[in-house]
């Protein structure tokens, strides 16, 4: 039996679903293949975000021979006679261009690889490549600098995926649409973001579940738990993920690192992932640490990024890592603070040009125009130099928008701005 996963794969460009940072109606990939001029090309990134489907529907779009290969499973041998045919095909009577797509690009050696060079460099073969690792490591630079394009693919969003969820349920021809399921809203959703970004392991976990429902029933949160095995408490009104999220910050915030844990485990064991976590532990890091302990942002990065990497169940302990450390560390919203001042006064106020000697003056002419004129380089008065910055308006009002705390690191960063101060009002007395 056909998985749901493969009989749903849109065919046409415009059914695609997914990484709208490079595909869009408009956009040049996407005028690329409407106008028949897509060239060669690595897609990489996770499982299930859409790299085959998009190489097949190029294929047809470009009315050219397709050749699909996966390289676990094909060498050498295989790749010869496809490019051996396209060679007759591109230099013979037709002159067309052969695609030849290959899944798992970076699982062939060197030698495998470098196989491509000759028909990539005469133009007989157009290649597409896609690969779950980065391919900056794991393709060999001569492939790289003839393909040229490299496209980054982003798990798909939960919304992206209910629409293919939904889709599916009511497509009659390739989906599941004679079944006339009936499903809970929630449901969908749960299944949604619980698929990790990855639409082949939500539309295959749909089809477990249509093809098994005793009749009558329809697809609840229970089912969805069932089905995936994982427990869905917080898709219940009662515990909205949002809710664990903001009582994590503000966990961390209030710093217990006991109550942040808790809630930590609470968004994993709900079926939280990691792209959800990380983005809200990477904003704390900035929002609520700041400059008490700047090297907070670059830490809790690194367990973000190492968790993505390593994927659950391990990837906890990295999250587990960055929780503590921040509800463990001094604090300061002064960043955010300052920020937000500073962009009140540009909603409610005339701020000011740039002074003139802050503006670029490496073109001829600037000094013409007064620009660039009594700059001091501070670095010439051994580091700091009394200069006014802020523009006239702000200037005179004496602005301040950043205040340092005494907590942790930002204490030495509030020593030393003072001890500035006091050198320009030394200097404005003089």
């Amino acid at each position: 039996m056909i998985p749901l996963s493969t009989m749903m794969r849109p065919d046409k460009l415009d059914d695609f679903k997914g990484q709208s940072h490079f595909m869009y109606e408009g956009s040049l990939f996407y005028n690329s293949i409407k106008n028949k001029t897509f060239g060669s090309a690595i897609f990489f990134g996770p499982s299930g975000t859409g790299k085959t489907t998009l190489a097949r529907i190029i294929a047809n779009e470009m009315d050219s021979d397709f050749y699909e290969l996966n390289a676990s499973t094909s060498g050498i041998k295989e790749l010869k006679e496809i490019l051996d045919k396209a060679k007759l095909k591109f230099f013979g009577l037709q002159k067309e261009h052969t695609y030849l797509y290959v899944d798992e690009f970076h699982r062939w050696n060197k030698l495998q690889q470098d196989s491509l060079l000759k028909a990539l460099e005469d133009g007989s073969v157009k290649f597409i490549g896609s690969t779950t690792e980065n391919p900056y490591f794991a393709i060999n630079n001569a492939i790289l600098s003839r393909v040229g394009h490299i496209y980054e693919f982003f798990r798909l969003s939960a919304d992206e995926i209910k629409t293919i969820l939904k889709n599916a349920l009511s497509d009659c021809e390739k989906g599941l649409g004679n079944l006339k399921l009936r499903y809970d809203d929630n449901a969908l959703i749960a299944m949604a973001e619980m698929s990790g970004g990855d639409a082949r392991v939500a539309l295959d976990t749909l089809s477990f579940i249509g093809k098994n429902l005793s009749e009558g029933q329809e697809i609840s949160l229970k089912i969805v738990k069932e089905a995936m095995q994982r427990k869905t408490f917080f898709y219940d009104k009662s515990e909205d993920k949002y809710n664990l999220l903001s009582a994590l910050q503000k966990s961390i915030r209030g710093s217990d690192p006991d109550a942040a844990v808790h809630y930590l485990a609470r968004l994993i064991e709900g079926g939280a992932d990691i792209q959800m976590i990380g983005r809200r532990l990477m904003v704390i890091a900035s929002e609520d640490i700041g400059m008490a302990y700047p090297s907070a942002i670059s830490i809790v990065t690194a367990c973000v990024q190492a968790a993505t990497m390593i994927g659950f169940p391990e990837a906890r302990i990295n999250l587990a890592q960055a929780v503590i450390l921040m509800a463990s560390c001094p604090k300061s919203n002064s960043c955010i603070n300052a920020l937000e001042s500073a962009l009140s006064d540009l909603r409610r106020k005339e701020t000011g040009d740039v002074p003139l000697h802050l503006k670029c003056s490496h073109y001829s002419g600037a000094e013409k125009r007064g620009i660039g004129i009594n700059y001091k380089y501070p670095h010439e008065f051994g580091g700091y130099v009394t200069q006014q910055y802020l523009p006239d308006n702000l200037y005179k009002e004496n602005v301040r928008y950043y205040i340092p705390t005494e907590n942790g690191s930002e204490a030495a960063f509030k020593k030393f701005l003072e001890g500035l101060k006091k050198i320009d009002e030394r200097n404005n007395k003089g």
